[in-house]
């Protein structure tokens, strides 16, 4: 049983990092692949370097990341050898539903499918590389891009946008074309968003 106060860095493969989510949005993930194409050996290393993943221990030292999802996958797919992940509790003593529960209270897991769905945690997947894609994920970021609205520190913040969009804008084909992006930008100051983290308040 470990006290969980340390935070060692350990260098691991992508493809051995498991998810605490059940979708990204795709489009990111290209959008982050795209620009490690165009880097260089050394600004490749630096952006490693410069990006730990925060992660805990969970069953079987299985090692679980908190956030940077979308980074994750891109240099998976990239067929990065490891990156840095820095271990923030070691819960690798928990029976699995205790895990998760614990994981959930601690807002590091988000069990919701790409249709806002609640699922059970057995549904995360044990791979980056089988994450669902959820579009209304893209569009949320692209929105805060835009200055639709600000980043936020609140956990799973674009997710919550993902799930408004979800309700009032359709993505034909799944595709964030201009008209939607244009839309959702309308709503994003609009009051019936000020409920959500990073609203920047109304245009007048």
């Amino acid at each position: 049983m470990s006290s969980g106060l340390h935070h060692p860095l350990l260098s691991i493969a992508p493809a051995k990092l498991r998810p605490t989510q059940l979708t990204v949005g795709r489009a990111e993930v290209a959008g982050k692949r795209a620009e490690w194409e165009k880097l260089g050996r050394k600004k490749r290393k630096e952006l490693i370097q410069a990006h730990w993943f925060p992660g805990v221990l969970g069953p079987k030292q299985r090692v679980y990341i908190v956030d940077h999802h979308h980074l994750g996958l891109a240099l998976l797919e990239e067929g990065v050898n490891s990156v840095p992940v820095m271990i923030q509790r070691d819960f690798s003593w928990l029976e699995p539903d205790v895990f998760w529960r614990t994981m959930e209270f601690n807002r590091w897991a988000h069990p919701y499918d790409q249709h806002g769905t609640r699922t059970d945690y057995t549904a995360i997947p044990a791979s980056l590389r089988d994450m669902a894609d959820d579009p209304y994920r893209t569009l949320a970021a692209r929105v805060r891009t835009a200055g639709g609205c600000a980043k936020d520190a609140t956990p799973y913040a674009e997710f919550l946008w993902a799930d408004f969009y979800r309700r009032r804008l359709k993505l034909p084909g799944g595709k964030v074309g201009a008209k939607a992006l244009q839309q959702a930008l309308l709503l994003a100051h609009s009051h019936d968003t000020a409920y959500l983290p990073g609203w920047s308040g109304l245009i007048e």
